[in-house]
């Protein structure tokens, strides 16, 4: 009974949050130009591409330039979400929204999680018709079907939950543009740390290490464990990713990205309902 009664608030605030953002100049300015990005790559599926001195057919062009469409909207729809999300705290108590939703009989969590709900339903239906117009293109004018894409798409939902929450847990401890600077760094940081990674599991890496003598390993143990724990927001578009291309990842390990961004979600969720909860709202 008490969850039906809590429901209600929170959808209402997360409406109104979707609405005022999409109501916002810059918002329709920007989507506006990550939709003729995308229609523009349409022409990096024409022409003919020779790898080794030999000829790529049609299904793997289209396969390859849609997994780099992929990525680079997954990253540009985070990006936005940070740019969201870490100023919406301040507008609203700029503006006297903040006082008068609080003066109501709403909670504090219904306030937040109503936030939260708004601007990632705003921004996973944002990176949905990206990844869709990519689809269309692909099933319309190229005959390839991949409808492995769009449910790739919403996989990637999850980091926009975790960009959120944390642009919006930083923003309570610091000014709102360097709250979006160490999201932005946070995402960085673990996209060299994986490409780091995966070049130094090459055979060239290996067999440089093994001419100089290597490292021990014990040197390189809290490393480990640091890029272990580090957000895996690269690891989950490439476990997405991997649903349309014929080498998939499988295994519990494959998963391990996605857990660890949840449990993120989950820690940092806790604590900003605790920081907001002693937030003074003026």
């Amino acid at each position: 009974m008490k969850s039906s009664k809590a429901l209600p608030p929170i959808t209402r605030i997360a409406k109104y949050t979707l609405i005022d953002e999409v109501r916002q100049r810059s918002f329709i300015v920007m989507f506006v130009i990550c939709a003729i990005f995308v229609l523009l790559i349409r022409g990096c599926y024409q022409g003919n591409y020779m790898v080794d001195g030999h000829s790529l057919d049609a299904g793997t062009i289209v396969r390859v330039v849609s997994k780099v469409t992929f990525h680079i909207i997954g990253a540009g729809v985070m990006v936005l979400a940070a740019l969201l999300s870490m100023r919406i705290f301040r507008r609203d108590r700029n503006e006297g929204m903040q006082s008068c939703i609080l003066s109501k009989p709403i909670a504090r969590w219904q306030y937040v999680l109503g936030k939260i709900v708004g601007l990632w339903v705003l921004s996973v239906a944002f990176m949905f018709i990206l990844h869709s117009i990519v689809f269309l293109i692909t099933s319309i004018n190229l005959n390839v079907f991949m409808p492995e894409y769009l449910i790739a798409s919403l996989i990637c939902s999850i980091n926009l939950l975790f960009v959120i929450i944390t642009a919006l847990f930083l923003s309570l401890l610091m000014s709102d543009i360097v709250a979006f600077l160490c999201v932005l760094g946070v995402g960085v940081v673990g996209f060299v740390a994986d490409g780091i990674a995966a070049a130094s599991h090459s055979q060239i890496a290996q067999a440089i290490v093994q001419q100089s003598g290597g490292h021990p390993q014990s040197d390189l143990a809290w490393w480990k464990v640091v890029y272990f724990l580090w957000p895996k927001l690269l690891g989950v578009q490439q476990l997405s990713s991997s649903l349309f291309e014929s080498d998939s990842l499988h295994g519990i390990g494959s998963a391990y990205p996605v857990i660890n961004i949840l449990l993120y979600c989950l820690i940092l969720g806790a604590l900003l309902f605790k920081r907001f909860k002693d937030e003074e709202v003026v």
